[in-house]
């Protein structure tokens, strides 16, 4: 008989009382229960208040307990859970609990180790919203997602433009999690826990935060055709009626789909790389006629576009217009030649990025996805054997744990309690002038990242108090579209060297670096890894304490057929359906319009896991190896419909350009004042829909005409008013903000301070910024503990502005460092220009 294994799962021990509901809440207590929480979750007397199948996945690895929280018996229940535990997670109105009874800053006077999380849907400093009735698609709707939502739909004429992925909640989850695990990691160090707040507005700001950013005077080179289009029309008064065959013509040939033999689309990701555009080419075959008819690489592409060559260097987005076509034109001629499985395997094994376009329904049953635990198998006790998505983040020693959650249960109070109690809590005695410290004071982070995903993820670390370094290679891989203006927003907070780590300085540099800190963040596969020394036997030999947490595109816990396989977020968007969903069709696929829709995601993502190895070292004394993927992501952005079983129904959730809602209580209407209002109600909510005035009546409507009664009605008053009416009876309404909008009317001078006390939108306006220009960007916002410090972020330097600074602190000399600039092993900037024109 074998002897079951100790868990290693880093969050073992800890206790949760999870009194959330809809996404975000549940979705943060099942993330914690994934990495071996003990999790309680509270259901009102009538169940959950979002009746969906995806609370099947919500609430694995949870024991269910019914409390009505509005009688005397269930408020002393809660409380006597509420006492077990390390943790408590809501989701309501900010004030709903206290008025329930349930105080959190009474409870932490009298237990001040408990870490309370609260996710509202708008701040609760935020005066005019934060009692409003918050459903995901009016967070969305007043956050400025749905308006002016990517380039394609502006050219198309599409206005605002509705989406089903429920951005706010999965931004949010991402967020509050990984709040509560350095929270968590903090109390094993002060013994002090936190009261958070993580409102479900402000985390999707933080979410679109490269999508709010102004840039004065922004340079024409990183104009894309859309753009120029969009700005000409507005110019000549011309309409947005682009159709979605003439918008193509306008996408660079390195970002966009082709169609191949077996009619599915392919996706090609291959813009601002050094190589990736060139090995596209070389392996379609046409390189070398693009090359004889006048296509050049410029040795340097960060110089002024005035001092290149000619107009054009392969590898920099976006290309002029005529080389745009003609490459595209070659590209198509050669696509049509292969099916789109064959051209998977030709890119992943050439080692630049593409895939073919797929369903979610596809995805969800994906070989690689069941392979490599992206998708995993839960009996549950309501659907049997549900397909779900699999671990979001794990530590690679213990990830293979994670692949068998445990379906969701229901008992009784008493079971609960029983539970909770045999697992004592056991913590350090609380220290002196801790409480109102950094959660991450003094942890010192390489990072070794590029593009999004892995650099935010240590950029919002910064705001905790991490003491980040930055390296990037001496000489450049990406182009400046891709390094400057994506390190705007997630270079703040960072000092920046350049050094090429392949020769012998720069590898005795990165070494003792590495040797330096305690962790070190990368977004690269396998082979790139250990190629660096940096898998498990080689970190162990640079630094034995060191924390290695890693991103990429395609891994789950076990390796699969595509886990090397390159790529990025718009790449998975087309692998796991996220773009035909959007597009509507095979041939109409879209990106989703946000930049970062899942890379932002996954930064958070792996701050998590960084924060969980964090508590694993403290608490156990273990060195683990934090790790998460674009992919494992994916499966939260599309939490509401991402799951399968046997007699599921159709996968026919909201999709392409002409979905304005879910039904008539869920849509746009347009109204008297030329603007849309955003309606988000419910059947029951028919009652007090009928109360308000102007839409009188409604409750006799049949159901198939109440989108026609309903548009009328709107259009007899404005939709300022509408919002003021609706909102009065408690019915879910919004109008329709753009992100500009918000940017201008939540702007104030940069005073050195996060932006936590300016409610659901913060932003500051850098007129001092480093690159010379005027920039107004979000602020480190979405996070509000009560006692640990936020800090703002210092501006983002330019790229090598520290090189000098770091190695005299590593102790070379002036001499030294000249002749390794001479050299080139190291480099103390780019360009001459911060941003280059």
């Amino acid at each position: 008989m074998t002897t079951p294994q100790p868990s290693l799962l880093p969050l073992k021990g800890v206790k949760v009382l999870d009194f959330g509901q809809y996404i975000a809440g549940p979705a943060v207590a099942m993330i914690l229960a994934d990495l071996g929480a003990t999790v309680i979750h509270v259901d009102p007397p009538n169940g959950p208040m979002w009746q969906s199948p995806a609370n099947a996945t919500l609430n694995r690895n949870k024991t269910i307990v019914t409390i009505d929280l509005k009688t005397p018996e269930g408020l002393e229940e809660a409380l006597e859970l509420i006492a077990e535990v390390d943790i408590v997670v809501e989701s309501f109105r900010p004030g709903v609990m206290k008025r329930l009874g349930i105080d959190f800053a009474a409870l932490r006077e009298e237990r001040p180790e408990l870490i309370a999380l609260s996710i509202p849907g708008f701040a609760s400093n935020d005066t005019l919203r934060r009692d409003w009735r918050a459903f995901e698609s009016i967070i969305a709707a007043s956050s400025g997602v749905f308006t002016d939502m990517g380039l394609n739909r502006v050219l198309m004429g599409v206005n605002p433009s509705f989406s089903p992925l429920p951005l706010s909640s999965a931004y949010g989850t991402m967020l509050a999690a990984s709040a509560v695990v350095l929270a968590l990691q903090s109390r094993e160090r002060t013994g002090y826990g936190d009261a958070i707040e993580v409102p479900l507005a402000a985390a999707v700001m933080e979410g679109l935060s490269y999508n709010s950013i102004h840039i004065q005077d922004y340079p024409e080179r990183y104009k894309t055709q859309r753009e120029m289009e969009i700005e000409r029309r507005r110019t000549e008064g011309l309409p947005m009626n682009v159709t979605y065959e003439e918008l193509q013509e306008f996408l660079d040939p390195f970002y966009r789909s082709y169609e191949c033999k077996d009619g599915r689309m392919f996706y090609v990701v291959c813009p601002s790389h050094k190589q990736h555009a060139k090995r596209c080419l070389k392996v379609l075959g046409i390189y070398d006629d693009l090359v004889a008819e006048g296509l050049t690489e410029e040795e340097d592409t960060y110089l002024p576009v005035s001092e290149w060559k000619s107009d054009v260097s392969l590898g920099v987005y976006p290309l002029p217009k005529h080389w745009a076509d003609k490459i595209a034109a070659r590209m198509k001629e050669v696509f049509i030649t292969r099916t789109a499985k064959e051209w998977e395997k030709i890119f992943g094994r050439g080692k630049f990025p593409g895939a073919p376009q797929r369903w979610l329904q596809e995805w969800i049953n994906d070989d690689h996805a069941e392979t490599s635990g992206l998708m995993v198998e839960v009996d549950d006790p309501e659907f049997g054997p549900m397909t779900q998505p699999g671990p979001m983040v794990w530590l690679t020693e213990s990830g293979e744990e994670m692949l068998s959650p445990a379906p969701r249960r229901w008992d009784t109070v008493e079971a609960a309690l029983k539970q909770l109690r045999k697992l004592p809590t056991k913590l350090p005695r609380p220290k002196r002038n801790q409480e109102t410290a950094g959660w991450l004071d003094g942890v010192r982070i390489l990072d070794m990242c590029n593009v999004i995903a892995g650099p935010h993820s240590v950029s919002y670390l910064s705001r905790f108090g991490a003491e980040v370094i930055k390296i990037d290679p001496a000489v450049p891989n990406y182009d400046c579209w891709n390094t400057v203006i994506f390190s705007l927003s997630h270079g703040r907070g960072k000092r920046s060297i350049l050094a090429d780590i392949s020769t012998p300085e720069g590898r005795v540099i990165f070494e003792k670096l590495v040797a330096e800190v305690d962790v070190v963040v990368w977004n690269a596969p396998d082979r790139q890894v250990k190629a660096k020394g940096l898998d498990v036997e080689g970190l162990r030999k640079l630094n034995p304490e060191a924390i290695f947490c890693q991103l990429d595109c395609f891994s789950g816990v076990r390796r699969g057929p595509r886990t090397d396989y390159l790529g990025y977020d718009d790449l998975v968007q087309a692998t796991t359906g996220i773009m035909l969903r959007f597009g509507g069709t095979m041939h109409t696929p879209e990106e989703h319009a946000h930049v970062g829709t899942i890379d932002v995601m996954c930064g958070f993502g792996a701050s998590l896991g960084i924060a969980a190895a964090l508590y694993q070292k403290l608490k156990f004394g273990r060195i683990g190896r934090p790790q998460t993927s674009l992919s494992a992501l994916s499966g939260l952005a599309q939490i509401p419909f991402c799951y399968d079983y046997e007699r599921r129904g159709l996968f026919d959730e909201p999709s392409g350009r002409e979905a304005n809602g879910t039904g008539p209580l869920e849509r746009f209407y347009y109204t008297a004042s030329d603007r849309f209002i955003l309606l988000s109600a419910y059947e029951a909510d028919l009652p007090k829909l009928n109360t308000v005035e102007g839409l009188e009546g409604i409750i006799d409507v049949p159901e198939d005409e109440r989108a026609a009664f309903l548009a009328s009605a709107f259009m007899l008053a404005r939709a300022e008013d509408w919002a003021e009416r609706l909102v009065a009876a408690d019915i879910g309404a919004t109008v329709c903000e753009n992100i500009e909008a918000l940017r201008t009317y939540n702007s104030r001078p940069a005073d050195g301070t996060p932006g936590t006390h300016n409610g659901s939108y913060s932003f500051s306006v850098y007129e001092n910024h480093p690159s010379g220009h005027v920039i107004t960007q979000l602020d480190p916002f979405a996070i509000r503990p009560q006692h640990g410090s936020i800090y703002a972020l210092e501006p983002t330097e330019k790229f090598g502005a520290s090189t000098r600074a770091i190695l005299q602190e590593l102790g070379y000399s002036a001499e030294q460092i000249d002749e390794m600039i001479a050299s080139g092993a190291v480099s103390e900037s780019w360009s001459r220009e911060y941003l280059p024109s």
